[in-house]
């Protein structure tokens, strides 16, 4: 009688067992599925203090560009107790906050650009083939990560990482295309070359 419990015990921690790893071989292929679709660059972490009645509450903060060097390029911010535990979390707002810019010839700006966040301002200028990426920081960050290859800019403000990123961005998503201008004024491309 006890024998035939121990073996019937045991048949059923074996089926058990079979699932379980089968269960790990699944979750195993999902994660080799989900291929990265943008490069990540981490601009800043820092250390956040919330003074509270019992004390200081230390957490990390982290700002996170993604982009694929292709047009589309996205920032996110993540605070979180562990430093890794706040970039995952700023990865995954980066990726929810993707924007789509044009290029000219892939490699350069429509027109020039000022973008603002705060105290921060930065000018974004065309630049001619071969010239480079002149932009430091943040906003180079940004810029590499959208494909620009050649441009020239200009921090105006406030140097916080932060909102220079953001004002990159800003400034990148208020320019225009040649055809939607034109779209705009109701008129044709060719009236408003000139």
């Amino acid at each position: 009688m006890q024998k035939e419990n121990v073996e019937k015990e045991t048949k059923t921690l074996e089926k058990d067992k079979t699932k379980v790893v089968r269960n790990k071989d699944k979750a195993r292929s999902r994660t080799n599925n989900n291929k990265k679709m943008y490069e990540e660059l981490v601009v800043e972490v820092k250390s956040v203090v919330k003074v509270t009645q019992g004390g200081r509450q230390r957490r990390f903060s982290a700002t996170v560009v993604v982009g694929d060097k292709k047009g589309t390029v996205g920032i996110g911010i993540g605070k979180a107790g562990e430093v890794p535990d706040a970039i995952k979390k700023a990865i995954q707002a980066a990726n929810k906050n993707v924007i789509k810019i044009t290029l000219i010839d892939g490699r350069t700006i429509q027109h020039e650009a000022i973008g603002k966040s705060g105290a921060a301002k930065v000018l974004l200028k065309p630049a001619p083939a071969g010239a480079g990426l002149i932009a430091g920081g943040a906003v180079r960050a940004v810029l590499e990560l959208a494909g620009v290859h050649d441009i020239s800019s200009k921090s105006l403000g406030s140097r916080t990482k932060l909102n220079m990123a953001t004002a990159t961005i800003n400034a990148l998503k208020s320019i225009k295309t040649v055809s939607e201008v034109a779209k705009l004024r109701g008129k044709e491309e060719s009236e408003i070359l000139g």
